[in-house]
């Protein structure tokens, strides 16, 4: 896997209806689906939200590729969860070698639980692949107003969100130069067990600090210079107003929350 593979916290800027929803629209209608997704029970609901889910995908023209190439990084992961689920879930019994046991309840789970993560996971991209940090700070810092009114650093937390966000893509392609810059010094990441490929990433990880401690220097610097102080008093040049299409997509994320929970009362 590359490092170039990991697209999280990219933005992939369009003309299409997701691009120009409002930033709060798409951060509550992203809360629905994984609230609707924890709720999906068995396979009529999982289709349900698989064909929501494809349509988003289709509307924001993102590309297939580019959500594939974003669940490399994830695989493991995904694979480790589907692993636990099948070989530790109890019930009926259908297969076993030693301590090792798969049951039916464990194969429908994995299953189910693969799907799960994986719809997570692409709403996710979604969300970043179609909403600039800036917008995505600005739809958060209003939907956490009202925490204000009990001293939450609301503006803060937001703009931490936004520059760690806005970061992840430049510290891969600064961890990718320093490999291809080490590779060809001699070293070598790919070779060795697993204890001796992380021991070869020690000698990585040092000039990566320092990189990322510069960067966050010069950003305070340049915060600074423009004499940030926070968010009060701040003026926005982009005013969030929801909009008749943004009313209309929360309705049928309620909708479609609403729908799954009947759909789970069925056993579908």
């Amino acid at each position: 896997m590359a490092l170039r593979d990991i697209t999280l916290g990219q933005y992939f800027p369009g003309r299409t209806i997701l691009h120009r929803m409002d930033p709060r629209t798409k951060l509550l209608l992203t809360i629905l689906y994984i609230t609707a997704l924890f709720l999906a029970r068995w396979v009529v609901s999982y289709a349900v939200l698989i064909v929501v889910l494809a349509v988003m995908a289709a509307v924001s023209k993102v590309g297939l590729k580019a959500i594939v190439r974003g669940m490399k990084p994830v695989v493991v992961i995904i694979l480790i969860t589907a692993l636990l689920n099948l070989f530790y879930t109890p019930g009926r019994e259908i297969w076993r070698w030693g301590f090792l046991h798969i049951t039916a309840e464990g194969v429908q789970t994995a299953i189910f639980m693969v799907f799960r993560i994986l719809l997570l996971i692409t709403c996710t991209f979604l969300l970043t692949y179609t909403t600039s940090p800036i917008l995505l700070t600005d739809g958060l810092e209003r939907l956490l107003g009202p925490l204000k009114k009990i001293r939450v650093p609301v503006h803060e937390l937001a703009m931490i969100m936004s520059i760690a966000l806005r970061f992840i893509p430049t510290l891969i392609e600064e961890t990718d130069k320093i490999m291809s810059a080490q590779t060809a010094r001699g070293a070598d990441f790919d070779s060795g067990n697993l204890i001796q490929r992380a021991k070869a990433l020690i000698p990585l990880l040092v000039p990566l600090f320092i990189s990322a401690f510069r960067r966050a220097d010069e950003l305070a610097v340049a915060m600074e210079c423009r004499c940030y102080h926070g968010g009060e008093g701040r003026t926005r040049l982009r005013v969030l107003k929801f909009q008749f299409f943004d009313c209309l997509a929360l309705f049928l994320g309620a909708a479609l929350v609403a729908l799954i929970v009947a759909l789970r009362r069925f056993g579908l």
